[in-house]
């Protein structure tokens, strides 16, 4: 009798016939019904449905340059390895208050105003970014120092020995900083590319066209890395990036309050708050995190 491609289902008790080897065909059971006439077929194989391809970079040819600067200044600015504890929880938690960080910063700008208006704000907003890793340059050893002599003798030589990791990060970035002044100065204080026309003109004008934008969104990566892990401080011990985040906030508060003092826009919690507000939040958060370290991942900042 014509089975159509099925087979009855295997019976290890007799040999031969249907009741063989087991057959190939995955299929074991009873067959599907079919239409009559039509004999019953098995199952074919399973085909996952295809996977739909975000095409992003149609709707704007900056996401790509913008994806492939992260992936550049990440993998320079935020490695893995020494001390390093990753917790996804104080990600997220440093993200929120990011986020709601720059939220009151608006909301605080939209009610009562800035001096120099909209424009101001931003420039302050990105010279703050730039200035965090030079104050961390300046800082940073001596907090890291101070660090590792707080810490237990038979410890210290352990800890000397991951300084590698923070030195490369802060080599890497000092080297990119140079190239890129160097780079500018030559573009606009120097009569170098003034003489170039036609197809040299051409040559060397789209690179620069394509690499100025990557570079300048590469640079702001790489500050907002470099302020975030602290130049990879990690590497020595974990509780190293909130102790000198601690430290970096209350320079920058400094640093913007004592040339011209509180804003004079909005009532005084307003300004209080604007001032203030960013590094008790950031304070509260590295203690939290250094807490977390200790309850969750035994690490204590002489352990």
């Amino acid at each position: 009798m014509a089975t159509g491609g099925w087979q009855p289902p295997h019976n290890p008790g007799q040999g031969g016939g249907p009741y063989g080897p087991p057959p190939q065909n995955p299929y074991y059971g009873p067959p599907p019904p079919a239409p009559y006439g039509v004999p019953p077929q098995p199952p074919g194989p399973y085909r996952p449905a295809p996977v739909r391809r975000r095409r992003w970079w149609l709707a704007s040819p900056l996401i790509p340059l913008v994806r492939s600067a992260n992936r550049a200044a990440k993998r320079l600015f935020d490695k893995e390895g020494g001390g390093r504890v990753r917790d996804q929880l104080v990600d997220k938690v440093q993200l929120t208050r990011t986020v709601l960080g720059v939220i009151a910063s608006l909301a605080l700008i939209y009610m009562y105003g800035t001096e120099d208006g909209w424009s101001g704000a931003a420039t302050d907003g990105a010279a703050n970014l730039f200035v965090t890793p030079f104050l961390l340059l300046l800082t940073g050893p001596l907090v890291v120092f101070g660090f590792i002599l707080y810490a237990p003798a038979h410890r210290r030589p352990e800890l000397r020995s991951r300084l590698g990791g923070p030195l490369k990060t802060v080599g890497w970035y000092v080297l990119i900083l140079a190239a890129f002044g160097a780079f500018m100065y030559v573009v606009g204080q120097t009569t170098l590319l003034h003489g170039l026309h036609g197809v040299m003109l051409f040559v060397v004008g789209l690179p620069l066209m394509v690499g100025l934008p990557w570079t300048l969104v590469f640079l702001f990566l790489s500050s907002a890395y470099v302020a975030r892990s602290a130049f990879n401080t990690a590497y020595v011990h974990a509780a190293l990036p909130p102790v000198l985040t601690t430290v970096l906030v209350w320079l920058i508060a400094l640093f913007n309050l004592l040339p011209d003092g509180l804003p004079d826009n909005g009532p005084l919690a307003a300004q209080l708050c604007s001032v203030f507000g960013g590094p008790l939040s950031v304070t509260a958060l590295s203690l939290w995190e250094l807490r977390r370290l200790r309850t969750h991942h035994g690490v204590t900042i002489r352990g």
